[in-house]
């Protein structure tokens, strides 16, 4: 059978017949006494709900997640429509292929335009999707071969016998195995081709950051996978049905930093995740130096857990960026990226904003926010741990620093001595300037800007990071080294190592 053929007969299967649902008493005895008793359809074992019968906690985690998201997501629509529109249609399924993969997969679209015309087992990135995937065949832009069988492939390596389906272990799923992180990776990393793009540009690059990064390496030697991180495990059973027995269970809530921008479930549990994720990615030091006419300070920021750099994924997108005040006698002398909950952070005039992203520019070097007019990127963002010897001089790779005032403005040191510095490092999952652009091109309501959170990120989880001389005495969160020719003292976030 020609591919095409095997497309037309998957839509026809999916669009053109009625489904017929399995029994009550199908759905309901996950194991079974018969061994040859027929397992469920294909059209059945996409559904999400069909899993929902066994596997319900894994379906209530999955579906307030971003995967379950990723075809309703407003932004997600707006910048496919408008790049479709702009590149007359050369965008195709660039887009789609990993926001609705199944229904590229079938045939059900070349394009995205037409989501809300199909059923919903075909939108986002459902169970059947990852767990059915037989092979992955390249490193980025969805290269996943799914099988289209009624195996679903998992962790597990010795599953009990089903119903519902046949099972089989697969490294591919095994967030225990390094082999994992590929398959995430196949839409973790994105390269624009040329066309769409105004040139071919590796847009998202989180599973080559991983790759570089210490995390790669084998778990015996302080390796971690996608899912260590983002699938964590927990004591549970895999499947609600007679002879499962307890085991480490992988969470399906896939925290990160994306968030749903409409009415969809567990929305406050995605975004607590999420902060709990952050809280442990950085670690922030500020150093106030006292001059003979006035101060100086510096600000370090490191990565301290995250398996890729910081921020990742989408980078040109996000805005990260770090907030810097200065008091004496309760008076602020010195302030630099603060901004209230609805100002976009590139609005600031602020020749001393630090921010931590990707900055896209065209082909006549002009900054630009949607990815198919990209040339080029200049990256601010901080890499992943290389090392966790401090000996070595790739430990300090995931250190960046900042002088406030910047050397290079004028003037450059503070008037007064400063008696309290407050240090907050901010981000957002979309800048509120990409989201201005889609909404002045009519692509997108206005409604959905007002949805974005801030989060406020540091590695202890209290968020301000505070300097003053009486902390910088702290034995665990003080310390001295030279700035500007004079012995500073420092505060940092968490204890360092001594």
């Amino acid at each position: 059978m020609t591919e095409l053929r095997k497309r037309t007969t998957r839509t026809t299967l999916l669009l053109g017949l009625s489904v017929v649902l399995a029994t009550s008493a199908q759905l309901g005895g996950c194991s079974s006494d018969d061994p040859a008793e027929d397992k469920l359809s294909v059209q059945e074992l996409m559904k999400p709900e069909t899993c929902k019968t066994c596997h319900s906690g894994h379906y209530d985690e999955w579906s307030g997640s971003m995967h379950a998201y990723a075809a309703k997501d407003p932004v997600f629509r707006a910048m496919n429509k408008r790049g479709q529109e702009e590149t007359g249609g050369k965008l195709g399924d660039f887009c789609v292929g990993c926001h609705a993969p199944l229904a590229v997969a079938v045939g059900a679209t070349t394009d995205g335009l037409n989501l809300d015309e199909l059923p919903d087992e075909l939108l986002g990135v459902g169970c059947y999707f990852c767990h059915n995937t037989k092979a992955v065949e390249d490193t980025h832009n969805n290269p996943l071969r799914i099988a289209f069988d009624q195996t679903m492939r998992g962790p597990i390596g010795d599953p009990v016998e089903n119903s519902a389906h046949h099972s089989e272990y697969s490294e591919l799923l095994d967030g225990n195995s390094q082999t994992s992180a590929s398959t995430c990776g196949s839409c973790h990393d994105i390269v624009v081709p040329s066309p769409p793009g105004a040139a071919e540009v590796a847009l998202e690059r989180t599973f080559a950051e991983w790759q570089d990064s210490l995390f790669s390496n084998d778990p015996a030697q302080g390796g971690l996978s996608c899912a260590s991180c983002h699938m964590p495990g927990r004591d549970g059973i895999a499947a609600d049905a007679k002879g499962v027995k307890k085991r480490r269970v992988h969470a399906h809530s896939f925290p990160a930093v994306d968030v749903a921008l409409t009415d969809f479930p567990n929305t406050d549990t995605q975004r607590e995740l999420i902060q709990q994720e952050l809280n442990d990615t950085l670690r922030a030091e500020v150093c106030v130096a006292q001059l003979v006419d006035g101060a100086v300070m510096e600000v370090t920021l490191e990565n301290v857990s995250a398996g890729h750099r910081f921020p990742t994924g989408a980078s040109q997108d996000r805005r990260a960026w770090v907030e810097v005040r200065a008091f004496s006698a309760g008076t602020p002398i010195y302030e630099s990226g603060v901004v209230d909950a609805q100002t976009a952070v590139s609005d600031l005039v602020d020749p001393d904003l630090w921010q931590l992203r990707d900055f896209a520019f065209d082909a006549a070097d002009q900054p630009v926010h949607m990815f198919w007019d990209i040339v080029k990127l200049e990256s601010t963002t901080i890499p992943g741990p290389l090392t966790f010897d401090r000996s070595d001089p790739d430990y300090f790779a995931t250190h960046v620093k900042r002088r406030y005032p910047r050397a290079e403005s004028s003037p450059n040191q503070l008037d007064t001595m400063p008696d309290r510095v407050t240090v907050l490092v901010r981000l957002r999952p979309m800048g509120l300037d990409v989201l201005d652009d889609l909404v002045q091109s009519g692509h997108l309501d206005s409604a959905v800007k007002q949805k974005v959170p801030t989060f406020d990120i540091t590695s202890d989880g209290t968020s301000t990071v505070e300097w003053t001389l009486e902390a910088s005495d702290d034995p665990q969160l003080g310390s001295k080294r030279e700035l500007a020719g004079v012995l500073a003292r420092c505060v940092t976030s968490v204890p360092q190592q001594k």
